[in-house]
């Protein structure tokens, strides 16, 4: 299934990140601007619960290790699906968060707005440097396909 329309447009390559706030599996809450000072790669997803999103999660925890970059992953879904799935598969790396709070996402425009999965958060992977600008953006062309992990490790590697 092709990448569906999203609810805004997207932050350019070089423009600040917009505000982030989330719900950690936890329930405690935090926020893209806790992370300021740190190179940020950030993914935006559906849900954790279907395939290709625990797969990209699971895949990222790997690679995170030593990157010496902080990775973050915010869906649409509740904390408690991120704590039973971080719980169920080892996610130490990722730190997972809710937006079903605050909908901050959507100053990001990476909500679907339409189809089936309207309301959930588009396959988004963003660098954001230690100052809080957007230097890496991707979307992939399929919903269902994975992103570009050695592109976007490289582009935090880059910044380092």
């Amino acid at each position: 299934m092709p990448q569906p329309a999203f609810s805004g447009a997207l932050p350019a390559i070089g423009a600040p990140a917009p505000r982030l706030r989330y719900v950690k599996a936890d329930r405690t809450e935090s926020s893209l601007a806790a992370h300021r000072g740190q190179v940020v790669v950030l993914l935006m997803f559906p849900s954790v619960d279907t395939s290709t999103c625990a797969l990209e999660t699971r895949t990222f925890n790997k690679l995170a290790v030593g990157l010496g970059a902080k990775v973050l992953a915010v869906t649409a879904d509740l904390h408690f699906a991120l704590k039973r799935f971080c719980a169920a598969e080892g996610i130490e790396n990722v730190e997972a968060g809710s937006d079903f709070r605050y909908r901050d996402a959507d100053a990001w425009g990476t909500r679907i707005a339409e189809g089936n999965m309207n309301g959930v958060l588009g396959r988004v992977t963003f660098v954001i440097d230690q100052k809080g600008v957007v230097r890496y953006r991707e979307v992939t062309p399929e919903l269902g396909s994975e992103p570009d992990y050695e592109a976007a490790l490289n582009a935090a590697k880059a910044l380092l």
